[in-house]
């Protein structure tokens, strides 16, 4: 096989694979990089040309927990074998609420063929009319306007499912990083995946039982959100994306500031969506007037931190930096706050923008106190904040 052919055969092994992953993981299957590696592996050798060695192989890499041991033949005859569609599909529902939120909130990478999309295409995909095919075209549609900056959003109907989607995209995450275990040796739960790749050592025998158990303090979100004049075109998203990481979890913390900190915790919990607005209304007066960081955070600093801070508090701040304040003003509360938190993120809605540099005076001063300083102009960008908390 000359080299051209063998790239060829490569990229679409890559290609495959990485449909089927996405397909695993709108199921529930929790499928990370290491696991697709060492797939992509197995899929390139030989292998690959005996099916059956493929589907164990691959059962053994993806599998962790005994119902996705016991769903996972049905995938696989549905995605490689066109076997077994309507059964596949209706697997894909289990959890609909999170599937459904994956593939709507541009979760998968742009222009990728959606999960759903990726079962559905296999054998009767080319029927016309098949059930499956609307939300396919709305999981795509959604995925296009992941990647749309906020601010170049104008039809009401397309801002509208905007927001939806930053509410469904921020309840997934704050799920999946409450629901991450972490390995223990004294776990009651086996990890059934790492304990099967650690047999291969020993003929396949499980001598090691790898072990996990609940993280004893979940990971705690404090998001502060800069509903100023010159945030004006991300605020609202953003405001909606808030609620979604606040609406199931106690362990988030919500604040709005511009000339003063407003705590809204409270006020996003209200299950009438009506009711919270007119809550923020009233808590949010001078909405989009000036922008007074390093006062917000002093106050925060002063009357909220000990109480909504600990050792696995992340702070996210999303702001564009710009402060009428003192910038030194701003640099020591942010020295105060790094003290306190596990991690301060900084989301700026204007480093999407093209040629943006963080030149302002209260970004300059707020730089070096931050851990990870990135965009939020759409929400693939909010969606990627998610790996980077995941390893926390």
């Amino acid at each position: 096989m000359d080299s051209a052919v063998a790239t060829s055969v490569g990229m679409t092994a890559r290609a495959r694979l990485a449909a089927f992953v996405r397909t695993l993981r709108v199921n529930g299957f929790a499928v990370g990089l290491g696991e697709t590696q060492d797939a992509l592996k197995v899929m390139t050798s030989e292998l690959a040309l005996r099916p059956a060695y493929l589907r164990e192989g691959f059962k053994a890499l993806f599998c962790s927990r005994l119902e996705e041991w016991q769903r996972f033949d049905e995938i696989f005859d549905a995605f490689w074998q066109g076997r077994g569609m309507k059964v596949a599909v209706r697997a894909s529902s289990a959890r609909p609420d999170a599937a459904r939120a994956e593939l709507q909130a541009g979760l998968p990478a742009a222009g990728a063929k959606s999960d759903q999309a990726a079962v559905e295409s296999e054998g009767e995909g080319e029927a016309e009319g098949l059930p499956g095919e609307g939300r396919a075209r709305g999981a795509s549609d959604a995925e296009a306007l992941a990647q749309i900056d906020l601010r170049h959003i104008a039809e009401r109907e397309a801002m509208e499912e905007a927001l939806r989607l930053a509410e469904r995209l921020a309840r997934v995450m704050r799920d999946r990083l409450t629901r991450r275990d972490r390995r223990h040796r004294r776990g009651r739960r086996i990890d059934m995946r790492r304990t099967i790749r650690a047999s291969i050592g020993h003929g396949g025998t499980p001598v090691d039982l790898v072990r996990r158990r609940r993280k004893e303090k979940p990971l705690r979100l404090v998001v502060l959100l800069d509903v100023s004049g010159s945030m004006s075109l991300y605020s609202t998203a953003f405001t909606r994306f808030m609620r979604g990481l606040v609406d199931r979890a106690h362990e988030t913390e919500a604040y709005l500031f511009h000339t003063r900190l407003v705590h809204i915790s409270e006020a996003l919990r209200e299950s009438d969506p009506v009711r919270a607005v007119e809550r923020l209304s009233l808590l949010a007066q001078g909405w989009s007037g000036g922008t007074r960081i390093g006062e917000s955070l002093a106050a925060f600093n002063r009357f909220h931190a000990a109480r909504v801070l600990h050792s696995r508090s992340v702070v996210i701040i999303l702001s564009d930096g710009y402060d009428t304040g003192e910038p030194a003003a701003l640099a020591a509360e942010m020295a105060a706050l790094r003290k306190r938190a596990r991690r301060i993120v900084w989301l700026n809605p204007m480093m999407g923008w093209k040629d943006y540099a963080p030149v302002a005076g209260g970004m300059q001063a707020a730089l070096p106190h931050i851990d990870l300083f990135a965009p939020a102009h759409n929400l693939a960008s909010l969606a990627a904040l998610e790996p980077y908390l995941a390893r926390l």
